[in-house]
């Protein structure tokens, strides 16, 4: 893990969870980002999910869904007890998490935001989450992450 670590990492390891780091190659300004990064990591789109923070009524969430997919920002503040939910603004995302936009990892976050998580992540025995910079993936069981970040999980993707 030389040279790979995260607060994502360094907290899976702190935890003693398992995990696997996977490194790949995608361009951050390439179209469907998150589709090549499944390409490049040779899985499922399906497992492969994103990281999106939202404000849902005024308060930043993270929201985790299949890069397949769209967030349903109605279902998000449904699944937080809220009643609208709109993606947050790139620099105060970046400045709550502590990563930068193609790299927001769900774990290890400088402010610990509310997250949810799709429920479609149970259907596999592991899915694929950013570790906190662009280029690393990690992989790790849906139930490890919901424990860590302490997730909600809910329908979320626009169907």
């Amino acid at each position: 893990m030389a040279g790979q670590g995260t607060p994502a990492t360094a907290l899976l390891v702190k935890r003693g969870v398992a995990h696997r780091t996977h490194p790949y190659r995608v361009s951050p300004d390439a179209p469907n980002y998150g589709a090549l990064v499944a390409v490049a990591l040779g899985v499922a789109p399906e497992r492969v999910f994103k990281s999106l923070v939202t404000a849902v009524d005024g308060a930043l969430t993270v929201a985790v869904v299949p890069v397949t997919g769209e967030l349903d920002l109605k279902a998000l503040a449904a699944a937080v007890g809220g009643k609208r939910a709109a993606l947050a603004d790139r620099a105060v995302a970046e400045r709550a998490t502590g990563y930068v936009r193609g790299g927001i990892s769900p774990l290890g976050q400088r402010k610990t935001l509310p997250t949810v998580l799709d429920d479609s992540a149970s259907e596999f025995p592991t899915i694929y989450v950013s570790a906190g910079r662009r280029g690393l993936q990690l992989e790790l069981a849906a139930a490890d992450l919901v424990a860590l970040t302490d997730a909600r999980t809910a329908p979320l993707q626009a169907r």
